[in-house]
């Protein structure tokens, strides 16, 4: 099927769409640019809510934005500062790429500053190595979509994959190196992320692939099914069916945490580190830019706060 860049551009908010060639530019922006689904997703949300704003108050000239017309936008954002940070941070890359592109001569949300904000611990609730365990050996490994399961949460936990990556694995992925299974993950950004498997995850990934083999030679490695006891089919799972996968087992252990698919991720690079493990390690492992973001998965504390809370004698 042929892509109609001009029928698409349709779609761009007025704002960046006063002519053809500038709601090209900005079409460009999303398709060429911005590589990653989710965001792309993120991007577009922030354009389409600034746009609307901007129109809201007569504001319907992309050269009449100025830089107080953005600081004021961001001001009255009633979301959570990182929220407010990746809004920001959108406009400022699609400004950018409008500025580069000729469209405009400045970029006005250069200058503006974001809330302050600075997090020395993430968010995202984890599961105890025995909670991992419970869940896992809760799994019925007699049916192909047990299997299936159990290989995606082992991958998550002993590779700290992003579920996103997860889904979009192919066979041709799972590879044997030096008498080890490797894992090949295509993370953000379309980068490319090798990691060995653990022992664990190595027999989980064989029993799955040995019991249900896909039908094509080289397709996705983790596939939908008909039902919950059903054959698997060649299509890919979506983020949204292994958050709904999660939660099923997860009560189905009786695991009353409530967790998500980044828990995984998480847990996995919280009990690396409590093993031992280096936290400049971990940050290669989980391919962050930064050790500073794997620092925000390290949830050691929450175990000290624990202890400590029973020495309260009441």
């Amino acid at each position: 099927m042929n892509f109609d860049l001009t029928t698409a551009a349709s779609g761009v908010p007025a704002l960046f769409s006063p002519d053809p060639s500038t709601a090209r530019r900005t079409l460009e922006f999303f398709t060429a640019d911005i590589r990653n689904a989710n965001t792309r997703r993120a991007y577009a949300r922030a354009g389409a809510d600034f746009a609307g704003w901007c129109s809201e108050r007569g504001l319907t000239d992309l050269s009449d934005v100025e830089p107080v017309h953005v600081a004021t936008y961001v001001e009255q954002l009633k979301l959570a500062p990182p929220s407010i940070k990746q809004r920001l941070a959108a406009l400022r890359r699609l400004f950018d790429w409008l500025v580069v592109g000729q469209v405009i001569p400045t970029n006005p949300a250069t200058s503006v500053r974001g809330p302050r904000y600075s997090s020395r611990k993430g968010k995202t609730p984890v599961l105890s190595a025995e909670e991992v365990r419970e869940l896992v050996d809760s799994i019925d490994p007699s049916t192909p979509i047990g299997l299936r399961d159990r290989a995606l949460i082992g991958l998550m936990v002993y590779t700290f994959a992003r579920v996103g990556a997860a889904v979009q694995m192919r066979v041709d992925d799972v590879y044997v190196q030096r008498r080890r299974t490797w894992v090949r993950l295509r993370e953000k950004g379309g980068k490319l992320h090798e990691m060995p498997c653990h022992h664990n995850l190595e027999d989980y990934i064989d029993a799955y692939l040995e019991a249900a083999p896909p039908s094509e030679s080289n397709g996705y490695l983790f596939r939908t099914a008909a039902g919950r006891r059903g054959a698997l089919s060649a299509g890919p799972m979506r983020q949204a069916d292994v958050h709904r996968m999660i939660c099923r087992r997860v009560e189905a252990a009786g695991i009353r945490t409530q967790i998500g698919c980044h828990s995984f991720r998480a847990t996995g690079i919280t009990e690396y580190l409590k093993n031992g493990g280096r936290l400049e390690i971990a940050q290669q492992m989980a391919n962050h830019e930064s050790s500073r973001t794997t620092g925000l998965y390290d949830r050691r504390g929450d175990q000290i706060k624990l202890d400590e809370v029973e020495r309260i004698a009441i």
